[in-house]
């Protein structure tokens, strides 16, 4: 991994609009560099992995906010990923529309959960969820609390690098 040093004050003006800094900057570069598909899932694929280790981070210091936040963001990549690889209504949608947002990606994890048939998807993007509203914007969870949903979400992390390798062999065959 590779860190830079951003102004203190750019850092402040992010937080102040309530955002997580790292998440932004991550999602501000993604926009920014217009990846073909292949390298978006790539991309999209190590940022979720990157989240999961983000928030161990978080919560063995203590900070359930901002793990809360970590692993919302890596359910989301993942749910983008899969809608992504499965040609969704609403990935379509995302890119006309110049992004995602949390009704679009609700419906495409409860469309991947039915059409995959993997109740993975819908249980770990709705503990997501609740993490990104109780954990982050609410700060109403504690770390025990937040570090349960640690599990499920690496699960969905696993289950997306498995079924992104599928969808490659499938092509090449």
């Amino acid at each position: 991994m590779t860190t830079i040093e951003v102004p203190e004050k750019v850092m402040e003006i992010i937080r102040r609009r309530g955002l997580d800094p790292e998440t932004f900057i991550v999602e501000a570069v993604q926009r920014v560099l217009e990846l073909d598909p292949k390298e978006e899932v790539v991309l999209r694929l190590n940022i979720a992995k990157h989240m999961i280790r983000r928030a161990r981070e978080e919560l063995d210091r203590g900070d359930p906010i901002q793990a809360s936040e970590k692993l919302y963001k890596a359910a989301e990549e993942c749910v983008k990923i899969l809608a992504d690889l499965f040609k969704l209504e609403e990935s379509r949608r995302a890119r006309e529309e110049g992004g995602w947002w949390s009704k679009l990606l609700s419906k495409a994890a409860r469309k991947l959960a039915l059409r995959l048939g993997e109740k993975l998807i819908l249980d770990a993007w709705s503990q997501a969820y609740d993490l990104h509203v109780h954990g982050f914007h609410e700060h109403s969870l504690g770390v025990e609390e937040v570090r349960q949903s640690l599990p499920i979400i690496e699960k969905l992390v696993e289950y997306t690098s498995n079924k992104i390798k599928q969808v490659e062999e499938q092509k090449e065959k």
